[in-house]
């Protein structure tokens, strides 16, 4: 009687997985870690170094956003052709999540190789898939803190770990706090989008109380909020902050060019 109760709820999230832009993956899905483990290495950086946390991007600066490569038994899906798009005002770039498909090793040291390339720093977020089958371990021996700050003169980032599709009240604790130090332009970035575009969505973020509160905490003190995980593209302004979803690299080679000067910021979407 229990099981069959139990059917159409996980016959419910079949649906949603399959609905979902997010390359839903049943079996790595429930093989997840969980975000207070993560958040326990928050001062473990392999893959970023000092210069990397520390910078000067000055007033007027660019930087380039892009999501869900979702990297693949090797394969960046032409990520490696991003090198040529960053020039001289390209101060940074930022991968909003699910940098792999299934956090496999080999896919997290492909990241790395490729990024390695570019020039600039490469902030990465993680997402869902990067955290599936267990996989977490790799990106904390190869890339390490999944929450972290990013002090750049200008500007100051914050990278969320939304990996779980919340953020819970110890890292909304911490944003509020750090934010209160922020210099500059200041941009979020994360993997969950928090507007609901599609009611099937499958780990989106829910919590209406979580997400009234995050909203809440960014009013007024943030310029621009980035996202992906639906591979839908939006952007929405609410509390005077722009929230900027990206839709994935995998099958549209998109990213989103963000232009910084000393009256506001601009952005425009280009493909690869």
């Amino acid at each position: 009687m229990v099981a069959r109760q139990q059917r159409p709820a996980f016959i419910f999230l079949i649906i949603a997985c399959l609905l979902s832009g997010c390359n839903a993956d049943l079996p790595g899905f429930f093989g997840s870690s969980d975000l207070d483990t993560r958040l326990k290495e928050q001062d473990n950086f392999r893959y970023l170094s000092d210069e990397d946390r520390v910078r000067s991007f000055g007033e007027a600066f660019s930087f380039i956003v892009l999501t869900d490569t979702h990297i693949e038994k090797g394969n960046a899906h032409g990520l490696e052709k991003l090198k040529g798009e960053i020039d001289s005002e390209i101060k940074f770039v930022v991968i909003c999540g699910d940098i792999t498909q299934r956090g496999d090793r080999q896919d997290v040291e492909k990241f790395i190789e490729v990024t390695g390339s570019f020039g600039v720093p490469c902030y990465p977020v993680i997402g869902n898939h990067d955290i599936y089958s267990g996989n977490w371990p790799h990106w904390k021996d190869l890339i390490g803190s999944t929450r972290y700050r990013i002090d750049g003169g200008g500007a100051t980032l914050f990278i969320l770990d939304s990996a779980n599709a919340f953020f819970g009240e110890g890292q909304l604790d911490w944003l509020d706090r750090e934010l209160k130090s922020a210099e500059g332009r200041i941009f979020v970035f994360t993997h969950a989008n928090p507007f609901l575009d599609n009611p099937a969505g499958f780990q989106q973020l829910t919590d209406i109380r979580e997400r009234s509160r995050f909203f809440s905490v960014l009013r007024g003190r943030c310029d621009a909020m980035f996202s992906g995980h639906s591979h839908l593209r939006y952007v929405r302004e609410t509390g005077g902050v722009q929230f900027i979803n990206i839709d994935d690299f995998r099958s549209n080679r998109t990213y989103c060019r963000v232009s910084v000067t000393k009256t506001g910021i601009s952005w425009e979407f280009k493909r690869l």
